[in-house]
Order: structure tokens, then sequence, then C-alpha cells
């Protein structure tokens, strides 16, 4: 898998990085430039950007619904989650304030690289994300294989059972299976989040208190669940909610029936008990 290679350094202070996103500052901002697709990376005045990482898909820690106020999965998996990442990263004696903002942490920044081939349509690089030096040239193209993935936050934050996996259309099949071996490794041993997870065996939804406090479930289906409660002013049915997706129109692909379909069709809705009927690792989500 061709992928581009972009060196520079991570910084966490002042952010509020959680299990699968972090600030990344290259070494050359114009490299940026160099991100294939139709989405442009979205850079600060530094030349820093937020990436968010392939293929998996942590509990979140600040989400905000375009209805409401600002809400996050069921602590501590989320938290275990972000102090992973930065830990992962090289930063230690990391402080945070009430709102999750990195106060402090050393060093200031720590070195690393990416490996990428776009940006989301929300302009987050989405990447592979590695530590110290490159494995490749800076700015250059490299063949990414499984052995490499292995070198990569992506695939710690998976093998530890920190984050869920959540693949994309872009994302090779070889890497993807690799990614798949080990959430399934994870499961089996009840790490992390594992053995609070409801996706597939079904999670009791009252209203957002229950998504914030008690529910661990796929992150996008929270997202979803916590769009559609929001917007419903307080409402807890969930009457409504198969419909809500099918008007999202997220289209994925069922691994093993290799079918295209909505996300609607692949989660249930009995009473106030939402389950995915299909593991994280069956789906294929298209890309926008």
């Amino acid at each position: 898998m061709p992928m581009l290679v972009i060196e520079g350094t991570y910084r966490v202070i002042g952010a509020r990085p959680d299990g699968d996103s972090v600030r990344f500052y290259p070494t050359d901002p114009a490299h940026w430039d160099l991100v294939p697709g139709p989405h442009k990376v979205r850079r600060n005045k530094s030349g820093g950007a937020q990436l968010r990482l392939d293929a998996i898909d942590a509990l979140e820690t600040h989400y905000i619904p375009a209805h409401g106020h600002e809400l996050h999965q069921p602590p501590p998996c989320a938290e275990q989650a972000a102090d992973a990442l930065t830990a992962w990263l090289g930063f230690t004696a990391v402080q945070r304030d009430n709102r999750s903002t990195i106060t402090a942490a050393e060093p200031a920044q720590a070195p690393g690289y990416i490996l990428t081939r776009g940006a989301d349509v929300y302009g987050r690089c989405v990447a592979l994300v590695g530590r110290g030096t490159a494995p490749g040239p800076d700015g250059g193209q490299l063949h990414v294989d499984t052995a490499l993935l292995r070198r990569t936050a992506n695939h710690s934050q998976l093998a530890e059972g920190l984050a869920y996996p959540t693949y994309y259309t872009k994302l090779y099949v070889e890497l993807r299976a690799a990614l798949t071996t080990v959430v399934q490794e994870a499961r089996t041993t009840a790490k992390g989040l594992w053995p609070a997870d409801t996706t597939t065996t079904g999670g009791k939804i009252d209203g957002l208190a229950s998504l914030t406090e008690n529910v661990v479930l796929l992150p996008k289906l929270f997202r979803r669940l916590a769009d559609y409660l929001a917007l419903g002013g307080g409402d807890p049915s969930l009457a409504g909610f198969g419909a809500f997706l099918e008007q999202r129109a997220d289209r994925v692909l069922i691994i093993s029936k290799g079918q295209f379909t909505g996300l609607s069709t692949v989660v249930e809705v009995a009473d106030q008990t939402v389950r995915m009927l299909h593991p994280p690792e069956d789906l294929v989500f298209d890309e926008r």
C-alpha cells in the first residue's frame, strides 16, 4: 500500500487529544500540499494539523452533536484510550485541566512521522501514526506492509483493546486483515473496552445519560444516537432512530456478505435497546 511519508513532531499542550486524534507539525509544512485526494488538510498558522488515526475509533471524550452540548462516552474507557495514545507517542508527566485540555507534558513535542493517503471532509489528515525516525524519505512514497503497520499507534490502540476498528474504503485489504486479527485477539482476551462492549449484544438507551455514563458501544453508533437524541430535545424514544439513520445515508460494506448497504440495515432497535447485527471489523464504511 503506497503512502505519503511526512516527518515532524506531535504536540499536545493546549490541546485535547483523545484516543484517535492528535496534532502533528511537519518539518516542512509544504508537505501538507502533497496529501492526495479531494480534501485539503486544514492547518493552523504554525503549520500544524489535526490527525485522524486511520482504521480506529476510540471512545469520544468531547463530542458535540449538531443540536446539543458537549458529550463524552463512559469513563474510564475513553480516558484510558487518550492517555495511552499520549504515552505511546512519548509524552510523560501529562497534566489536564477540568476540560481535559493538556496543560503540561514532557517533552513539549515528540518526534514522529505519519503515513497517509488523504484527508477527510473535515480537513483532518487520515494517517497511520509512527514515532521516532521515519522509515522512508520525508515527502516521499513508501510501501506500507503489515510489519510497518505493527509499528504504529493505530495497531497498538487496537491490540490493547483501547479503540474499535472502524474501516474505510481507502484502507487496503491486507492491512485491514492484520488489524482484524489483533482486534479479535483483544476481544478474546478481554482487553481494554471489550468486557464492557455492548455493540452487538445490545445496549439499553434511556436518554443521553445512558450514552455518556453506562453504555459502551462503537463511537460511530454513539455519534448517530447522540445526534438523534439531541435533535429530539430530551425525548428518549428511539422509535424514529431507524428513519434518522436512513436519512443520514451512511454507506457500508458488509465484508462477510460482500454487500454494500446502508448503516440503518445493520442496526437493530428493539424498544430502547440498540445493537449492530455485525461486529465492527465486518464493516467497511464509505469515505465521504
